[in-house]
């Protein structure tokens, strides 16, 4: 993978001031022309053979996860198991990218995942709110890659973003990243969450979007999907845009993953006719698109079973989480 300079990107040296000054230069975003085009985008009709592809993808492509309180060993193991085996009467079904569960929880999703593909990504620096010390932060996410996390899904203090402290966000970045390495000198996949929902702008995500590529993401993932506002089409769009041109301008591919609210077929393949339109067809693959679903998959899987009979099951057909 191609190693960027981030002093000759943004210009000068790194200082508050200069990122200030390059992430305030960026174009800014045409709110009307940007909900329009995903409007439009999400009109789009897809035809029987292309929508069993897409349901298909759309499996591939999540990130299956429980992050709840109440969550406990047995419901991980659980989750895991559905997705080893997310069909049992269909067994060309595809597995899910990944599970995602809170640090705690990542040696019993490997245990339970066993010598799987599937990925077991892990929720650090103090999730959701990330108020927390910044050793704090680190530990959290070295205790998870410890545990055998394969990703770590972090938040970015949106507090310190919003007033302008893009150097702090920008070293916390860093430093996770240095958390997630390995010794074997390989590190977890770091996928960055901006929680658009508190961004308050699209200027501010697309700033936030470059902010964590620069400083060494590899994906970055929109919410939590803890606030009252997680994943829209628009901003999916915003931030495809966003990873589109940095490869465009660096040659170096980052993910992006929608979060929070996708509970839907008919919402997903929306989602993936964007990846494809916007980003192109080098993004429709889980290794540079997810999505953060917890039930999602039940309604895939529903619709899928109907592309293949005909018909719906009863309600008992799939599980619930």
């Amino acid at each position: 993978m191609p190693i960027i300079d981030p002093e000759a990107i943004v210009g000068s040296r790194i200082t508050n001031q200069n990122l200030s000054r390059w992430l305030h230069s960026l174009p800014g975003v045409d709110k009307v022309g940007l909900e329009a085009r995903a409007a439009a985008l999400s009109t789009r009709s897809i035809k029987t053979t292309s929508k069993a592809w897409a349901l298909d993808m759309a499996i591939s492509m999540m990130d299956l996860t429980t992050l709840e309180g109440a969550d406990t060993k047995e419901r991980v193991r659980s989750l895991c198991l559905k997705a080893l085996t997310p069909d049992p009467d269909d067994l060309t079904t595809p597995q899910p990218a990944a599970i995602c569960v809170y640090g705690d929880m990542v040696k019993h999703a490997k245990e339970a995942l066993g010598k799987s593909k599937i990925q077991v990504a892990a929720v650090a620096t103090a999730f959701p709110s990330g108020r927390a010390s910044l050793a704090v932060k680190l530990l959290d996410t070295k205790d998870a890659v410890n545990a055998g996390a394969d990703e770590i899904d972090m938040v970015i203090d949106r507090g310190a973003f919003l007033s302008g402290q893009y150097l702090e966000v920008y070293k916390l970045i860093q430093a996770v990243k240095k958390a997630c390495e390995r010794k074997d000198g390989s590190h977890a996949h770091l996928k960055v969450i901006l929680e658009t929902g508190e961004l308050e702008t699209y200027d501010n995500i697309r700033r936030a979007s470059y902010l964590a590529m620069l400083a060494g993401a590899d994906f970055i993932k929109t919410s939590t999907g803890k606030v009252s506002v997680n994943a829209t089409l628009p901003t999916t769009l915003l931030m495809l845009e966003a990873v589109r041109d940095w490869y465009d301008e660096t040659k170096i591919q980052i993910g992006v993953k929608p979060a929070g609210g996708i509970r839907t077929s008919k919402d997903a393949i929306k989602y993936l006719v964007v990846v494809k339109e916007i980003a192109g067809e080098k993004w429709l693959t889980p290794k540079y698109f997810r999505f953060g679903a917890s039930s999602l998959l039940n309604d895939v899987l529903m619709q899928r079973q109907k592309l293949s009979t005909g018909h719906y099951s009863g309600r008992d057909y799939v599980s619930v989480d």
